[in-house]
């Protein structure tokens, strides 16, 4: 593809809204300021009609003076966009239920009455000088004629910026391709997209690929895949993949990827799985004979990319399924040298102690077999 990687960060706002996560105001300084650290163009960082707290925990981000531009979410609302300017942010983030079936049921509206909410709404935070971002809540399940015929009126009003929300993850890669393609197609070339998806069929991510790929300009994500429900795009899985297989550029250090994750999973007390793609404390971790054996003789035999890209290195461990190789490489680190017969011995007792055990044999116990079995 070769497009630069846009990213709005909402770790601030949508990942906070996760069941049971709640940031400190600490805690959210120190996450903004690894974004930036990070060379993420734009964050998300709260919704100030939650009252004069959380405005105060914003407006202390926005005093930070960091190099990214920062938002607020809000609705359709004069008391929300009040609620924003009492921040001190340049941006407001207006969303709007964009499905037939959500206006209806969530506000008793229709098109033309919400279609008039949203410029009265648009007008009044742009009387302020505020920059404004639409949001199209349940846009995967709203008609696309309806969202492009929506996007254009507020393109005549000055709005630039949409938000796409899969607000139920109703999105397979497939359609977020084509609903993005239509829209990108049949509005102005200087209308920017931005994808926000939901994970509840694990798809988030592929979902916010394939509309980047289709045109949209801006992916919305959070560190670690954190929010509402199954959560969002994970930050870490959308940099590197749009990198490594689309061919994209990135414009992040992403060598602080892990750091920032830990930082998240410590505010928000969920640890990281340890197989979670990127982060993971065990995704570069091998035991497997075959798999170790070819790492030793090309790092890129087994792995997508360097670990080292995302602050991580590779390890290897000594278990069931290692090899020969694998635990004659481990004791070659501390000196002692293995005949072929000694490694295939040793290895039966490797097997059986891990199988006995169910965890890997670590170093101390391997050079205790060996002791035990050659140095008599």
């Amino acid at each position: 593809m070769g497009e630069v990687l846009r990213i709005c960060d909402t770790t601030l706002r949508d990942g906070e809204q996760t069941a049971g996560v709640v940031f400190s105001q600490a805690e959210k300084q120190r996450i903004i300021k690894q974004l930036a650290e990070a060379g993420i163009e734009q964050a998300e960082v709260g919704i100030p009609a939650m009252g004069a707290i959380e405005q105060q925990v914003i407006r202390s981000i926005v005093e930070m003076n960091l190099p990214l531009r920062l938002f607020t979410w809000n609705r359709a609302l004069r008391h929300d966009i009040d609620a924003s300017r009492q921040t001190g942010v340049n941006w407001v983030h207006l969303s709007i239920p964009a499905s037939d079936f959500l206006m209806f049921h969530k506000l008793k509206m229709h098109r033309d009455s919400l279609e008039r909410t949203i410029r009265q709404a648009v007008d009044y935070a742009r009387n302020y000088d505020l920059e404004v971002s639409v949001g199209l809540e349940d846009a995967s399940r709203a008609s696309l004629s309806y969202l492009t015929r929506l996007i254009n009126v507020l393109y005549q009003d000055g709005i630039r910026r949409f938000r796409y929300a899969d607000t139920v993850s109703a999105l397979t890669p497939q359609s977020a391709q084509y609903n993005i393609g239509k829209i990108v197609e049949e509005c102005p070339k200087d209308v920017e997209l931005e994808i926000h998806c939901h994970n509840d069929f694990g798809l988030a991510t592929a979902n916010t690929l394939s509309a980047l790929a289709a045109g949209a300009a801006w992916a919305s994500t959070t560190i670690l895949g954190i929010g509402e429900r199954a959560g969002n795009a994970a930050l870490e899985e959308v940099v590197m993949a749009w990198r490594h297989l689309y061919g994209g550029e990135v414009g992040i250090n992403t060598a602080i990827l892990a750091r920032l994750a830990d930082v998240v999973s410590c505010a928000a007390d969920r640890p990281v799985p340890k197989a979670k793609p990127i982060v993971g404390q065990m995704v570069y971790t091998h035991e497997s004979g075959i798999h170790v054996d070819g790492l030793l003789k090309e790092k890129a035999a087994y792995q997508a990319f360097d670990p080292k890209e995302v602050g991580k290195r590779h390890q290897f461990v000594v278990g069931k399924h290692s090899g020969v190789k694998t635990i004659t490489h481990f004791l070659q680190q501390e000196g002692i040298e293995l005949s072929k017969q000694q490694g295939e011995k040793l290895l039966e007792h490797v097997r059986c102690l891990s199988s006995k055990n169910k965890k890997n044999v670590e170093l101390s116990e391997l050079k205790m077999m060996f002791n035990n079995l050659y140095s008599k």
